[in-house]
């Protein structure tokens, strides 16, 4: 059973991790839920990826006013998200998953019709490494 938080944004639920598991599956596969959190890991090819990835984190945090934790490496960042003000995963953190999901793993040369090619297949120029 979900709780509601009563804190400056009434609507905010605060799932169970039965729910936030369940969500996960459904919505951000390569995601999960550990200590509390929703985290994803994205392996990348080095420290020049890895601080692009970090930048792009940084800006849709911050444009969102919802801030992750993040672990730094050279060929890795994990990006773990809960809504400290709840005490808990709510739909903010779902949504900036996903629009860390949707813009980190972004592939331009994947979509059909794109007049973006994206990365070449080349190890000078590799970014993340995906999960397909």
């Amino acid at each position: 059973m979900s709780t509601t938080w009563r804190g400056s944004d009434s609507s905010s639920e605060v799932y169970t991790p039965e729910q936030i598991d369940a969500r996960l599956r459904a919505e951000l596969p390569h995601w999960s839920y550990e200590d509390g959190w929703i985290r994803r890991k994205y392996r990348t090819s080095g420290w020049k990826s890895t601080v692009m990835v970090v930048g792009a984190v940084a800006h849709l945090a911050e444009a969102a006013w919802h801030h992750p934790d993040l672990t730094v490496s050279y060929a890795f960042v994990t990006v773990k998200l809960v809504t400290h003000s709840a005490k808990g995963v709510t739909d903010k953190d779902f949504e900036l998953a996903r629009k860390i999901e949707e813009v980190v793993a972004w592939r331009p040369g994947r979509v059909e019709g794109s007049a973006l090619e994206g990365t070449p297949d080349d190890a000078r120029f590799a970014h993340v490494k995906f999960d397909d």
